[in-house]
């Protein structure tokens, strides 16, 4: 297949490019050109600017693709021009959405399915989903809960290592039992991939996740194990975030909720199956990117911990 992504040069896109590469797809990324793509024969690049719907139809209506990832829509407005570009033109268009957009339920894990938040901050995403479905697209949407391993962006499983590398107490608010769910870059870019030619999954939502569930007390003590301490060793000081005023200043790198999906359909119709557990995956993003790039020896701000252990 000729593949175009969007985006592909941060964290899934590298992934997926890698696999799509080594099953023998032409992949060509759209983005603006600002990082160096993946160094793989067979990757090309157009440089442009999503969000100009101008450029896109510049740079793309004579272009033919049997199927798009579009990674880093976030918005409808986002995803609406390219969509139109290629209207009846794919065999598949797959969208990167996000298990953010279900609503708060007493019923867990979230499947595919279930109501969704119309105030959720990724209400764009289930926007653009409705969207895809209404066009007739031969779409199928993605649902990742927290996405993690090397060349994370977001400051995730880096926050505890930061802490636990440096003897450091981990603040966790609450009771430290919300349940929570972390799945591995790579098993998320290997189940995109299992999308490809499978009739089955289209005007299809999966959840892609680990298939364990973990609570917040539970995760610093994996990530204390993948860093080679005891899981005793660390110290955990659980608070109540309602006795403090952040402001805009962010104390923890999850929401403070519990927040899990269940990954069985992905399973099931997919035939994938995730190959990073919990510690095994958090020692990757331990070796070969957090200690690897040196942010053991970076400088931390730390004055929000401060803060917290003071008051308690």
């Amino acid at each position: 297949m000729r593949i175009l992504i969007m985006g592909g040069t941060r964290f899934i896109g590298v992934y997926l490019t890698q696999l799509l590469v080594e099953k023998g797809h032409e992949v060509v990324l759209f983005n603006r050109g600002n990082r160096p793509i993946p160094s793989l024969q067979g990757v090309g690049q157009i440089i442009g600017d999503r969000t100009d719907p101008t450029q896109l139809k510049e740079k793309l209506s004579s272009e033919n693709f049997d199927a798009i990832f579009d990674n880093n829509g976030r918005e409808l407005t986002d995803t609406q021009p390219l969509a139109e570009i290629f209207q009846d033109r794919l065999q598949h268009f797959v969208y990167m959405s996000s298990a953010g957009v279900y609503l708060k339920s007493d019923q867990m894990p979230h499947i595919e399915g279930d109501a969704v938040d119309p105030q959720s901050r990724h209400k764009g995403k289930h926007e653009t989903e409705a969207y895809l479905n209404e066009q007739g697209l031969p779409f199928t949407s993605i649902r990742p809960t927290y996405i993690y391993g090397p060349r994370n962006y977001n400051d995730l499983e880096s926050w505890f290592f930061d802490r636990i590398v440096r003897d450091r107490p981990i603040p966790i608010p609450g009771n430290g039992l919300h349940i929570t769910q972390l799945g591995h870059v790579k098993d998320l870019a290997t189940a995109m991939t299992q999308v490809l030619g499978n009739q089955q999954a289209i005007k299809q939502i999966y959840n892609v996740s680990g298939d364990r569930y973990v609570t917040f007390n539970g995760l610093a003590r994996a990530c204390a194990v993948a860093a080679g301490k005891s899981p005793d060793a660390i110290k955990i000081v659980n608070y109540d975030p309602k006795k403090f005023d952040f402001g805009k200043r962010k104390a923890f790198p999850m929401r403070v909720q519990h927040f899990f999906a269940s990954v069985n359909k992905a399973q099931t119709q997919l035939n994938w199956q995730p190959e990073y557990d919990l510690i095994s995956g958090l020692n990757d993003a331990l070796e070969n990117d957090y200690l690897a790039t040196g942010q053991d020896k970076a400088e931390v701000d730390f004055s929000i911990d401060e803060e917290i252990l003071k008051a308690v």
